[in-house]
């Protein structure tokens, strides 16, 4: 009961604290979601993945990350949101006074449907909500042995340094992907428009995969500027980030962010 009464009290003073910095939308606690874990203590085996990011520490996520059952993937939007975790309702597995751990959702976790549909390894099976850890996040609130623990969970303000990062990934004479990384506040991109230095206006983007997304159209020698949507609806733009000169492969820095009020 002490520590059902600590972990609650946790969520209470989070849920205060987001509720100043992101409104009403960022302070509703979910109960029945579980957490796992997957990878190592370094985080090998959580890099790249279904959201497009690449090495996660470089690009400033860290260890501090998550892969997303289905129920909350949304088919990649939710790619770069961020949540607070609170292990609950397992006086085994919860550590005490643990508090929450803060990711960012980075990785799909497919579903599992050779196994039971009680058991170990299918708990990202629909329509469960499921957040598989880094091995170090889920250390933070669970014990390692017992593999998966009920949390509660809701969505945070993503806190993140420098500017949106706009990486130019792959394409050719008439395709042109842009990865986007290290978005603050509501983190999950909704929308992008590119505008070429001699094109007549904005043109509209596709997100193909994650927080991948594509253009058809020639921007070869053009310096380029991004307006960006995030899923509450703000939107930054980010003029001639990128320079005329510009080459697949390279990442661009927007040297601005979303704000995380």
């Amino acid at each position: 009961m002490a520590m059902v009464k600590v972990l609650l009290t946790a969520a209470v003073f989070i849920s205060l604290l987001v509720h100043g910095m992101g409104g009403d939308n960022m302070t509703t606690w979910f109960t029945g979601a579980t957490g796992s874990f997957y990878g190592d203590m370094h985080g090998r085996g959580t890099n790249k993945g279904v959201c497009g990011y690449g090495d996660l520490k470089k690009q400033g996520y860290g260890l501090e990350t998550t892969a997303l059952s289905a129920a909350l993937f949304n088919d990649g939007l939710a790619c770069g949101a961020c949540y607070a975790l609170i292990c609950v309702d397992d006086p085994v597995g919860c550590l005490p006074n643990a508090g929450a751990v803060l990711v960012t959702a980075t990785n799909f976790c497919p579903p599992n449907y050779t196994k039971p549909l009680e058991g170990t390894n299918n708990w990202c099976n629909p329509p469960s909500k499921h957040f598989r850890l880094s091995l170090p996040m889920f250390k933070k609130i669970a014990d390692e042995k017992t593999r998966m623990v009920p949390v509660m969970y809701h969505r945070v303000p993503c806190a993140k340094y420098g500017g949106v990062k706009f990486q130019i990934v792959k394409g050719d004479s008439s395709v042109m992907r842009v990865l986007l990384y290290n978005v603050a506040g509501a983190g999950d991109v909704s929308d992008v428009k590119i505008k070429g230095s001699t094109t007549s206006g904005w043109l509209q983007m596709t997100r193909i995969q994650g927080q991948t997304w594509q253009i058809g159209n020639k921007l070869q020698g053009q310096s380029l500027s991004f307006l960006v949507t995030t899923s509450d609806g703000k939107m930054v733009e980010f003029d001639n980030i990128v320079s005329e000169n510009w080459r697949f492969g390279e990442t661009y820095d927007g040297i601005k962010n979303f704000l995380m009020g």
